[in-house]
């Protein structure tokens, strides 16, 4: 017997009341695995002995992350299609079907008491048969302009939790509940100084310092930016925390390389500590690095990613720009527009101050804790 199912058979004997019993479902970015492992950390809050099971995708990020986490997940072997090659589509169709016999075979094993979809290939299958069979779900769209699966799911859903107001056109207006995306608690409770930032990072105190984040795997037309104006930060007296991603970080690093006021590395294990040392953020704007920076409260200039889903970066970053919260430069114009939004931003400190005014207005600190209540204590 593998140790999951183990996990699946122990937790099935305790007793924990009403809706204690939780798969969350969902993953493939930090953007889906962390709010859905800050979910699972408040309703442990408010309910210890509350059963939990993530289920995921086989390979993807989430397997990692979620047992570090200290939760048990169970992996699917479906597969999103592959809009790059056709061919490799070839296999979907049965991977999708072994998916819900996967799926029905974990939920009869569990038997939860509701289920909870962040995002991701594997949060359909799970709901889809839990509202087959009359379980309650959930869902959490992240972003501002809600994806194909959640609109087909929210149907048959108890409750949709969305980040933003403006949700009517996806959703049933008396299903919606604005709760915002849940943060790490280690970002929404950060306590760090900029001093002590500045120092985790090796950098000095009296410099303006940019941070530049694109994700796990890296953001490819940010990084070339940054790389072909990296001289132009010393030149204008600016410091740079790069975080590059895994995608070509060793070029990037060798560019860096003696260069005291550039920090680089392919990933940022403590963000409380980024999002302290910067006066300025370069960013994607992903659903949660929007819902960070708008916690962080810093001044941001997003460079969405154009080929992300219904172009719903572009939504979630022109949701803060509509405000006067945020910046925004086209991917398309990064190589030139984006040093220039930076070198003038870092000279206006009006700018500067309205930006972190607007934006730290629209953060929202206990999304985890609200979605956590409303799951276990339904209200009739």
């Amino acid at each position: 017997m593998s140790v999951l199912n183990k996990n699946i058979q122990q937790s099935h004997s305790s007793s924990c009341g009403a809706r204690g019993r939780i798969i969350i479902a969902g993953g493939g970015t930090g953007g889906h695995i962390f709010p859905a492992i800050a979910i699972a950390n408040a309703i442990k809050q408010l309910q210890p002995h509350a059963d939990i099971l993530f289920v995921g995708v086989q390979g993807k990020m989430e397997m990692e992350k979620v047992p570090q986490a200290g939760y048990p997940i169970k992996g699917l072997t479906i597969a999103g299609f592959n809009r790059s090659s056709l061919i490799k589509n070839i296999g979907l169709p049965l991977k999708i079907i072994k998916s819900f016999f996967q799926v029905r075979t974990i939920i009869n094993q569990f038997k939860p008491t509701a289920v909870i979809g962040v995002g991701g290939y594997s949060s359909f299958p799970v709901l889809r048969v839990a509202q087959s069979k009359g379980i309650p779900t959930f869902i959490h769209e992240s972003n501002s302009f809600a994806g194909k699966a959640n609109i087909m799911l929210a149907k048959k859903a108890t409750k949709i939790f969305v980040a933003t107001d403006g949700m009517e056109p996806f959703f049933s207006t008396n299903k919606i509940v604005v709760t915002g995306n849940p943060v790490r608690a280690n970002i929404a409770h950060s306590k760090v100084t900029k001093a002590e930032a500045l120092l985790f990072f090796g950098l000095q105190n009296n410099i303006k310092t940019v941070l530049v984040v694109g994700g796990s795997l890296g953001a490819k037309s940010i990084n070339d930016a940054i790389a072909n104006h990296i001289e132009t930060f010393a030149e204008q007296g600016l410091q740079l925390i790069w975080q590059t991603g895994k995608t070509n970080a060793a070029y990037y690093k060798a560019l860096a390389n003696g260069k005291p006021n550039v920090w680089v590395s392919e990933f940022i294990t403590q963000m409380e500590m980024g999002y302290a040392a910067a006066d300025i953020v370069i960013s994607r704007a992903g659903a949660m690095a929007v819902t960070e920076l708008c916690v962080a409260a810093k001044p941001s200039i997003f460079v969405p990613y154009p080929f992300a889903a219904e172009d719903h970066q572009t939504a979630n970053a022109m949701a803060l720009v509509n405000k006067k919260a945020a910046l925004l430069v086209k991917d398309s114009d990064v190589n030139e527009a984006l040093i220039n939004a930076v070198l003038e931003l870092s000279k206006n400190e009006l700018v500067q101050q309205v930006l972190q005014q607007n934006i730290s207005a629209l953060a929202i600190k206990n999304a985890d804790e609200v979605i956590a209540k409303q799951i276990l204590y339904p209200s009739p």
